[in-house]
């Protein structure tokens, strides 16, 4: 009498193995979208970042922030759609605000503002707020 061998798996085994890969996607899924919204997010974040310099300088030279706007004073003007994330980005009195383009999961309310505060020191403490802040995918 021959032995015959199994070969292949059972149907019990198959559906482990589907419930196992449906569980990890249920969980890899919503980070990895996080995760992408972060990234377009934090390029926002970097080109607002940028005019932080100019309005500081702007400060420096004229000690009053509602001189610092843009395209005066050394602060560079308002731009439209800015790389594939910001709708807008302008300044006025020295605060930053940034509109991302409404695509991808990001709305026009997700905007990112850098709101600047005189120190008694001369120096300027920077705020943020916005959508961007307010869901999570930026730190204050």
């Amino acid at each position: 009498m021959k032995k015959h061998s199994q070969k292949g798996f059972t149907l019990i085994e198959l559906m482990i193995a589907v419930t196992i890969l449906g569980i990890l996607a249920a969980i890899a899924v919503p980070q990895y979208q996080d995760y992408t919204m972060r990234t377009r997010v934090h390029d926002m974040v970097n080109v607002a970042s940028g005019y932080k310099a100019d309005i500081q300088l702007c400060f420096h030279d004229t000690r009053d922030l509602t001189l610092c706007d843009a395209g005066a004073n050394g602060v560079p003007a308002a731009t439209g759609a800015v790389g594939r994330v910001i709708q807008n980005i302008n300044v006025v009195d020295g605060v930053i605000t940034a509109t991302p383009q409404a695509v991808n999961g990001l709305a026009a309310t997700d905007t990112y503002v850098l709101t600047p505060v005189a120190a008694p020191n001369g120096a300027l403490v920077w705020t943020a707020t916005g959508g961007a802040v307010t869901r999570g995918w930026v730190r204050q």
